[in-house]
């Protein structure tokens, strides 16, 4: 079970209203909380600017994933840093091969790379990234960051990326971060399959994504991370919170990546406490 964190990322009708005053002291407590009460991992997202016709949408407050979860990995211990997701096009593989490689070392190990393709054209013009192709741009980043990662004189040619005779240091502790792929089209899962460790779905409902599963085979230690969608509340509600995490579980989730309501900082940290114990209760068919 990992933990979408608040305050990082601020979306209407899924953020409470605390998040907007909250502090850095109440972003380090709430990492702290999840870290000792075993949540698998915290999560940051990506986005550069967001236009303003979309904010009341999508939310304005985007917190950058790489000096978040830096800061993050300084103030826990155990608990792994999910980018979700870093938006492919918007790099050079080898550009996160470096910094999420520093990332990975500095916190001892505990990177997981998620990323996705990108949804926001206005987004992709503002800094020049391409927008046609990145489908098969992101396959093409993906296998390259899979045969850099950890490496330090990475080699790897591609229809869109080619490099050699470079040293990149330092890397990342491994050769085997985690990569798992955003989405919500078939698409993207048979991209999850074949080129990554996990499927990262949004915006679709649990019998799409048990239909989607079902039809797709799925490798031996592949996860499925699906969202609670909705503020689950551990506290008030005990039950609708298990019957969430039930419902993901049996549409294939092997790990929740979860959103909680609370009215402030510290309630918030009692409602993960509350969630984790809810958790160890919880059953399902998984993937």
């Amino acid at each position: 079970m990992g933990l979408s964190t608040p305050v990082v990322v601020q979306v209407p009708q899924v953020a409470s209203a605390w998040e907007a005053t909250a502090t850095v002291d109440d972003l380090v407590a709430i990492a702290q909380a999840a870290d000792e009460t075993g949540f698998d991992f915290l999560t940051c997202s990506e986005h550069v600017a967001i236009p303003r016709a979309d904010a009341a949408r999508r939310g304005a407050v985007y917190w950058d994933p790489l000096s978040t979860l830096g800061f993050l990995a300084a103030h826990t211990r155990r608990i792994r840093l999910a980018t979700a997701v870093l938006v492919l096009s918007y790099h050079h593989p080898l550009e996160l091969v470096k910094r999420y490689g520093t990332l990975d070392r500095l916190s001892c190990g505990r990177l997981v790379l998620g990323v996705g393709i990108g949804s926001l054209r206005e987004e992709f013009d503002l800094i020049g990234a391409p927008w046609e192709k990145r489908g098969a741009r992101a396959d093409d980043a993906i296998r390259a960051l899979r045969a850099s990662m950890g490496r330090a004189e990475p080699a790897y040619e591609g229809p869109f990326y080619a490099f050699s005779e470079m040293t990149v240091l330092p890397h990342a502790e491994r050769i085997d971060v985690p990569i798992w792929v955003g989405g919500r089209t078939e698409a993207s899962l048979r991209r999850a399959v074949s080129l990554g460790d996990g499927w990262m779905p949004f915006g679709l409902r649990t019998s799409g994504i048990r239909a989607l599963l079902d039809a797709t085979p799925t490798p031996d230690g592949f996860e499925v991370v699906l969202s609670t969608g909705h503020a689950v509340d551990p506290i008030g509600d005990p039950a609708g919170t298990r019957k969430r995490l039930s419902g993901l579980a049996d549409a294939g989730a092997t790990v929740a990546s979860c959103t909680i309501s609370a009215s402030s900082a510290a309630h918030y940290r009692d409602q993960v406490a509350r969630l984790s114990e809810i958790a160890g209760t919880v059953e399902g068919r998984g993937a």
